[in-house]
């Protein structure tokens, strides 16, 4: 078996492969790089779960990230647990081969509680004080402290909101490093998201300065873990999973559906919180796709028609149109709306930015019905708004619970890459790329196929 590491350098196309990137080019010249034709919806959740399985979503379940879960009548997105998701996963597939065959999976998502040998996620701890404070979970346990003796605890904030940054790149590559060396798995898994957050911020041109100096930074890390594995004898396989189109608005569906009467709220406290068991149709908006949950015998053909209708909205897939593209699941909503390319979707329900809830301002992933990237910014319309984070930080250190509500609730256009459909240039589309061209295919790689493909690296002579 030839051990093998897996990078997977979030949004990264061929069309930012360029002066910015001088060693992932040199990796991409030397080697070979394919077209990767991804699954709709193009998210982190169901395109890894794909990767992993060489299953369409149909098959494993994960129809965006995260759904309407009927039986509790709540949306949960950004689960952990690798029960979630069925199917063979790749690194059951290598065990079958030979049972010496190890793996390790550091970031990739659904990575609790699964066949895998070693793991590390991000896991934030909540004390009953309403605290979040920064950690991952390991298996084996004892990886936990070692990662944290020696790179510091895992730089949560930097792994997602305002402050998000290299930092966790840096401290996941790290990390994964750390794990080749002291474990030397068969297969190694790692996950760089750094540049989903400056595309999703500033669009996805590489002539941008902001986004020149991200790529560089991604280049750094990713071309140096190149290196490290390289000269440990490994085989490397680069993959993306979607490319970022520039987007210049976004549709407030629940809106819409709220308009229409077809959404319930509860009231709590003066502000509005969605009611979903109740509504007779509500959305889960993920990036420029949304699930539309209908319930209490509501009309679908009624409810189509009239999503048909709004600006922004590009199809309308019903039983028919969510099977061709195998988004046939049963936690699939009875029907998915996909935007315009240039299209986001909110989650907003609420028709006065009075009555939102109180974590509609905050950087909150779980109590959310719906994916917010307005959580990468903070609220332009707030003076002073650091002086503000360190006083209400500073209020928690004294054990006082204070909110912080630094995120903007409007300003949607602040948002200027988004993903989720198909690209329809390649060049601006998910790629792969391997140290060994031999093993690419002659033309694209379907995203099922790539199980195959890294298992092809293992055991090929």
């Amino acid at each position: 078996m030839h051990p093998t590491l897996v990078i997977l350098v979030v949004a990264l196309t061929p069309r930012l492969l360029g002066p910015s990137t001088p060693r992932l080019s040199a990796f991409v010249r030397e080697g070979g790089m394919r077209p990767l034709r991804t699954v709709v919806p193009a998210v982190t959740c169901t395109v890894q779960s794909t990767l992993l399985t060489g299953l369409l979503p149909r098959e494993h379940g994960a129809v965006a990230n995260g759904w309407y879960f009927r039986e509790l009548a709540e949306v949960w997105l950004w689960r952990q647990c690798n029960r979630l998701i069925s199917g063979e996963k790749i690194w059951e597939a290598g065990k079958k081969r030979d049972p010496r065959f190890t793996a390790a999976n550091m970031f990739w998502w659904y990575n609790m509680y699964s066949s895998v040998d070693i793991s590390a996620t991000p896991r934030p701890i909540y004390p009953a004080d309403g605290r979040k404070i920064p950690d991952h979970y390991t298996e084996p346990p004892e990886l936990h402290d070692e990662l944290d003796q020696k790179l510091g605890s895992f730089p949560l904030f930097q792994f997602w909101g305002p402050g998000a940054d290299i930092t966790s790149s840096r401290w996941i590559a790290a990390a994964t490093r750390h794990v080749i060396e002291t474990r030397r798995p068969t297969l190694t898994l790692c996950y760089l998201p750094h540049l989903d957050y400056a595309l999703q911020k500033w669009g996805p041109d590489p002539k941008d300065p902001r986004i020149a100096a991200e790529l560089r930074a991604i280049d750094e890390v990713a071309g140096s873990l190149i290196d490290f594995a390289r000269a440990r004898g490994l085989r490397v396989v680069l993959v993306s999973e979607y490319g970022i189109l520039p987007v210049s608005g976004a549709v407030h569906i629940n809106r819409i559906l709220r308009e229409a009467g077809l959404i319930r709220v509860r009231r709590e406290l003066g502000r509005e919180l969605l009611d979903p068991g109740a509504s007779r149709a509500f959305a889960l908006a993920d990036h420029q796709i949304a699930h539309v949950y209908l319930q209490h015998g509501t009309d679908a053909a009624k409810v189509k028609a009239l999503l048909e209708r709004i600006p922004g909205i590009a199809r309308v897939l019903d039983e028919e149109g969510k099977r061709a593209l195998g988004l046939d699941h049963p936690r699939s909503g009875e029907l998915v709306a996909l935007a315009q390319p240039d299209r986001w979707f909110t989650y907003y329900w609420w028709l006065d930015d009075a009555k939102a809830p109180d974590f509609a301002p905050t950087v909150d992933i779980h109590r959310k019905p719906g994916y917010d990237p307005l959580e990468l910014f903070l609220d332009p319309e707030q003076r002073l708004i650091r002086l503000k984070i360190g006083w209400k930080l500073l209020l928690r250190r004294l054990g006082f619970r204070t909110l912080l509500d630094v995120v903007p609730i409007r300003g949607c256009e602040l948002v200027k890459g988004s993903h989720g459909l198909l690209s329809e240039r390649e060049e601006d589309g998910p790629l792969v790329a391997s140290s060994e061209p031999a093993l690419l295919p002659e033309g694209p790689l379907p995203a099922t196929a790539f199980k195959e493909l890294v298992l092809a690296h293992i055991f090929t002579p």
